[in-house]
């Protein structure tokens, strides 16, 4: 009987910009939550540590999340600096969003750690230049409870208005100049996901291709 060719399944690797100690991730605020976590170096009042809070390792995605800084209430954005102990604290503690059985043993088990995780994990379509879908996927991690309050205490090292950057590329992307404003990306990476880790958020094995 002949091979049957299964559809390819879209990579999850967690792509990110990071060094030995720390992995950037995005948020998009308005101009007042904005300048006070700039100002504090943490987020602060306006904004609300009860509600939860998603951050996206990935700077086109957060493009397309913000529509490059100009949906309302996202016209700043935001590179937070965390440290990698942190991040990887967050993956570990998490749940995903909705059900898949090749990553949780039953529904009743995703479930049942869905209610005792104060982190969440989707994976949607990363992006392009352009902000159209890739085949790959990209990560977001949404923070409650005590991880809101550990990213604010403890994990975030350093908050920088990204904006203008974010407004540089699209103006170099809008004009057709799609090589300059890939060089005006952030490199991002897989990150080294701990294989145990990787197995709970449903992440991709190591060792195929990420592209």
């Amino acid at each position: 009987m002949p091979n049957q060719l299964r559809p390819a399944v879209p990579r999850r690797d967690v792509r990110a910009s990071f060094t030995d100690q720390t992995v950037t991730v995005y948020q998009a605020y308005s101009r007042q939550i904005a300048d006070a976590a700039v100002e504090a170096q943490t987020f602060v009042a306006p904004f609300k540590r009860e509600r939860m809070t998603w951050i996206k390792p990935s700077f086109l995605w957060m493009m397309y999340r913000s529509g490059w800084a100009a949906k309302p209430d996202q016209e700043r954005v935001l590179e937070i600096q965390l440290t990698r102990d942190g991040f990887e604290w967050a993956l570990a503690h998490a749940a995903l969003s909705s059900y898949e059985p090749g990553t949780y043993a039953s529904q009743q088990h995703w479930a049942e750690r869905k209610r005792i995780s104060p982190v969440r994990i989707q994976w949607d379509p990363d992006r392009s230049l352009t902000l159209a879908p890739l085949s790959r996927r990209a990560i977001q991690i949404g923070l409650s409870s005590e991880a809101v309050d550990r990213y604010l205490d403890q994990w975030i090292t350093s908050i920088t208005d990204v904006t203008p950057l974010a407004t540089r590329i699209h103006r170099l992307v809008s004009s057709g100049h799609l090589d300059a404003a890939q060089e005006e990306l952030p490199v991002e990476q897989v990150y080294p996901v701990p294989a145990h880790i990787l197995g709970l958020i449903g992440g991709s094995e190591r060792g195929g291709l990420s592209s």
